[in-house]
């Protein structure tokens, strides 16, 4: 039997068979999974169409729904909106709830994979330097003078991401072959410091930007259009898709790298094909959101403790709970102090923060 095959049946430590999770029953039974999904999939689409409605322009429900169902190939009906709500809805509004669904999904799995392939439920995105270097890379083009609202910035910083984790990569590499998780997340951590001085250093220099730094650093989902979702779209799904695709493999490593080799699988090519690919799609997510934090820790960690570890529900169900997590905390962001608006990276940590520090106290950090 292969290692997927094992998996299947239940016999390899934290696949799907799970043994004494609370979760777990829900793993090896296909209709009950399927159930999971479609009402996780159902919440989603009630999240995002009721973040659509608020806001100061009224718009109905139903003809918000009337305008989302016009949009349909081969479907003609009046929605009964005027010109200037029609213009809200498609060129404001739901380019903003897309976004924050993206993001927040991407995040979200980006942390499930991390999680898996470090084996630490304290994993997240951000780990190998992606922030960091996003960071800097913002910060430089923000100090050159180029406008927020240019995609300037968002390059700058998808670029600043890309380097810095590949430049972690690289280091890892020249120390034990890469062959150790902890050699790459120190590799990580030098890379961060290194970028993190160099956007000290900017921001001291010119300190007249700070404003505009900060403002991208704590996050936000302003559009301008779809244009910044036509960017990211093909990253979220390559890194989606990937990442599902080793769905019973995470499950595999698990048991570690001695035993998942004996197992039938590669680990140390499997954890650098699953960092590179969920790092690229956080890069992409992170250039046109700014830094949103506890996203992919809290949001997988939840889940595990719901549904247990198995990757098989896992993923989807992170994919699904964090686009609604970071919908949600974006109509808060949007709501709390209107017509001023806070920064989403505040009320990511306000909400994920208090949450993570409970499930520490309480010494239930799901494995």
């Amino acid at each position: 039997m292969t290692g997927t095959d094992l998996v299947s049946a239940g016999t390899v430590p934290g696949g799907d068979s799970t043994r004494g999770d609370a979760g777990g029953r829900w793993q090896n039974r296909p209709r009950a999974r399927w159930a999971i999904i479609i009402g996780a999939t159902v919440l989603l689409a009630a999240v995002m169409l009721g973040a659509i409605l608020v806001g100061p322009a009224g718009l109905s429900a139903r003809g918000v729904v009337l305008s989302l169902v016009d949009a349909l190939p081969g479907i003609d009906v009046d929605s009964g909106l005027t010109d200037q709500q029609h213009a809200i809805l498609w060129q404001i509004r739901m380019p903003r709830v897309v976004l924050g669904a993206l993001v927040g999904a991407t995040l979200a799995i980006a942390g499930a994979a991390y999680q898996g392939v470090f084996r630490n439920p304290l994993a997240d995105p951000y780990l190998l330097g992606v922030s960091s270097g996003a960071g800097l890379g913002a910060t430089a083009a923000i100090v050159a003078g180029l406008s927020m609202s240019s995609a300037a910035v968002p390059t700058a910083a998808f670029i600043g991401g890309a380097a810095a984790v590949t430049a972690t990569l690289l280091l890892g590499r020249t120390v034990g072959g890469g062959r150790s998780e902890t050699v790459i997340i120190l590799a990580g951590v030098a890379v961060a410091a290194f970028a993190n001085a160099g956007q000290t250093y900017l921001m001291q220099r010119h300190s007249e930007t700070l404003r505009q730094v900060y403002s991208w650093l704590l996050g936000r989902l302003a559009t301008d259009g779809w244009n910044q979702i036509q960017v990211v779209v093909p990253y979220v799904l390559v890194t989606i898709a990937v990442v599902m695709a080793f769905r019973r493999t995470l499950d595999v490593m698990l048991v570690g790298d001695t035993e998942a080799a004996s197992l039938g699988v590669e680990p140390v090519r499997v954890r650098l094909l699953l960092i590179a690919v969920a790092t690229l799609g956080t890069a992409a997510v992170v250039s046109v959101s700014g830094l949103i934090g506890f996203v992919g820790i809290v949001v997988p960690h939840a889940v595990r403790m719901l549904v247990g570890p198995g990757h098989r529900l896992l993923l989807p169900l992170s994919v699904l709970v964090g686009a609604v997590f970071l919908v949600c905390a974006d109509l808060l962001a949007r709501t709390v102090i209107a017509p001023a608006e806070l920064p989403i990276g505040v009320v990511t940590a306000a909400i994920g923060a208090p949450f993570f520090l409970l499930v520490l106290r309480r010494g239930r950090v799901a494995r």
